[in-house]
């Protein structure tokens, strides 16, 4: 079962492959979406990673949350629903 993790206040130079290699050292990645903005390409500072298997990625999120990356504390935690 894949799991859908959050990931707030990146660094804006963060890239998806980045992302990727810093969560792959706790699993499996199936995969990694910066949200940009749609006007003018530039990321928003936050994305989401999905992983497959609920364990690795609640230690990811124990091992990444608040934890400095490219001179941000990121935020890391499960990805709520999105709202209509």
């Amino acid at each position: 079962m894949t799991v859908q993790i959050y990931v707030g206040n990146l660094n804006y130079r963060m890239t998806e492959d980045s992302l990727r290699e810093l969560f792959a050292k706790y699993g499996e990645v199936e995969s990694v979406k910066i949200v940009q903005d749609q006007y003018s390409g530039r990321s928003k500072g936050f994305g989401f990673v999905e992983m497959s298997d609920k364990d690795e990625g609640e230690k990811a999120i124990q091992g990444l949350n608040d934890s400095d990356v490219e001179g941000r504390n990121i935020r890391v935690n499960f990805a709520r629903p999105r709202r209509e």
